[in-house]
């Protein structure tokens, strides 16, 4: 039986070097230690190095798993890695296969560890130290301690040297310390005996977090959920907590018994004036006016890598409004909107159905065209909701102008532009929704999706379909014009 003492810093790696040679060589029973422990009496240390052998792959979640599972606390987390690795390389054991007792189990031990990481990552609290060698040029240099539940400070500490990278910094823990120093991280035995020094700033942030710490939304349960008291002793807060809660009823009682404050004139006035901003506004100047100031908006980063803004086209008193997703690439070339491939297919599937589109007012959720690099194409990307909302204000104002006694959406981000969710399409798809203001709204797909379907036959059943959403709209637009003329 081999030996394999696995050292205190470095422990994954150095199994991993250890554990592809033996696995090479067809060693089966090896017995791991890390660092110091008790020698195995049925173990021999064999020091002398293995030959190379062939090279065992694995996928990449694989090792990155496994790799995770050997931080874990449990003793038998090397032995069961490498009899994972074994079966894994004779074939008898299928990656990812949770029936499997040993593979379930390093799995979840995998998901403790990233849930340790996550705690130390949530729960360091450093405390400013200064050396001999502090001065007013120097960088601030601070120390934590730290009490992991898993030998886990090596696979957290990289997340401190991004977070805190332009100091100095030491997280110690029972076994190991990471210190951060001039840019460099390094991780060492803990030298016993270690005490952390006093810290003046702690009773200033004792200060605040009684004075924010609000008794009317307490949830001890959900509190001691994500800050398990395992951490408290760690916490200069801590020590407020249990006083903080026994006082809590009153105190909620008392806010609930003071009269309420009176609003001063300035503050009704500001509240007014931000109610009348959010409100559409007509532009005085009209769609002319409307669409010049567009081509200066800045209200998302769209603005920047597009060629123009692509405004709406089409009469100012359209009965019928068509929106669509946002510009392609020939639109954004050339300023007009359903210009593109996916306009085209529109165009012929509107002749078919009988609707003139040059009687709509045409125009898209989003003004300008998102898009990735890709050699020399440009390929659409999908706006996120940010984006969305950000450009829905000019919608807004379209709609007030134009006033359209019908709207087409189409797609799922023309929907979610006007009625704040683009969710189920397919299920919406060829009804009439009604927008606040009463305004009917008939929802369709976007002809870019049915494009980029693959089937050839796919897209003609999805080409009938979107004809037939067609028809009733022009069918819906005929009604609203009898009635006018009745």
């Amino acid at each position: 039986m081999r030996l394999v003492v696995l050292p205190l810093i470095g422990t994954v790696a150095a199994w991993r070097i250890a554990a592809r040679r033996l696995l090479a060589q067809g060693v089966t029973d090896v017995v791991w230690q890390v660092g110091d422990a008790a020698p195995d009496l049925f173990a021999q240390a064999d020091d002398r190095p293995l030959p190379p052998g062939p090279v065992f792959r694995l996928p990449k979640a694989a090792i990155t798993e496994i790799e995770a599972a050997l931080c874990h606390a449990d003793p038998e987390r090397f032995a069961r890695g490498y009899a994972i690795l074994q079966r894994l390389n004779a074939g008898t054991l299928r990656w990812g296969d949770r029936a499997d007792p040993a593979l379930r189990k390093l799995l979840e031990q995998a998901k403790t560890v990233r849930r340790s990481i996550h705690k130390m990552h949530a729960f360091v609290r450093f405390r400013e130290v200064h050396g001999p060698g502090s001065g007013p040029g120097d960088k601030r240099a601070f120390m934590a301690w730290f009490e992991p539940d898993h030998p886990v400070t090596e696979a957290a500490t990289p997340f401190f040297t991004r977070r805190f990278g332009d100091m100095d910094w030491a997280i110690l823990t029972p076994t190991v310390t990471a210190s951060f120093v001039d840019g460099t991280l390094r991780h060492t035995p803990t030298r016993p005996g270690t005490v952390m020094p006093d810290d003046a700033t702690e009773g200033l942030w004792q200060t605040y977090y009684a004075n924010i710490f609000n008794p009317a939304r307490l949830m001890v349960k959900a509190m001691t959920s994500e800050m398990p008291q395992k951490y408290w002793k760690n916490l200069p807060e801590a020590a407020l907590i249990p006083g903080l809660i026994r006082m809590a009823g009153d105190r909620a009682a008392a806010m609930q018994a003071a009269d309420p404050t009176v609003a001063s004139p300035r503050l009704l006035h500001r509240a007014k004036t931000m109610v009348a901003q959010s409100l559409p506004v007509v532009p005085t100047l009209g769609l002319a006016g409307l669409r010049a100031e567009a081509g200066h908006c800045t209200r998302c980063a769209l603005h920047s890598a597009a060629t123009q803004v692509v405004f709406g086209v089409g009469p100012d008193d359209a009965a019928l409004m068509i929106v669509g997703e946002q510009p392609g690439d020939a639109e954004d070339l050339s300023g007009l909107p359903f210009t593109g491939p996916a306009g085209q297919l529109f165009d012929s599937a509107a002749q078919a159905a009988g609707l003139d589109r040059n009687a709509a007012y045409v125009t898209n959720a989003v003004k300008h065209f998102k898009y990735t690099v890709r050699g020399k194409r440009r390929i659409h990307q999908r706006p996120t909701t940010g984006e969305v909302t950000a450009c829905r204000w000019w919608l807004t104002q379209e709609r007030a102008l134009i006033r359209p006694r019908l709207i087409l959406a189409l797609g799922a981000t023309a929907v979610a532009s006007l009625t704040g969710t683009g969710a189920n399409l397919l299920t919406r798809r060829g009804t009439v929704e009604t927008l606040p203001d009463g305004t009917p709204l008939f929802v369709t797909v976007h002809p870019a999706w049915i494009l980029r379907l693959p089937d050839p036959a796919a897209q003609q059943v999805e080409r009938a379909r979107f004809e037939r959403d067609l028809r009733q709209v022009q069918s819906m637009v005929q009604q609203m014009h009898s009635t006018v003329q009745n």
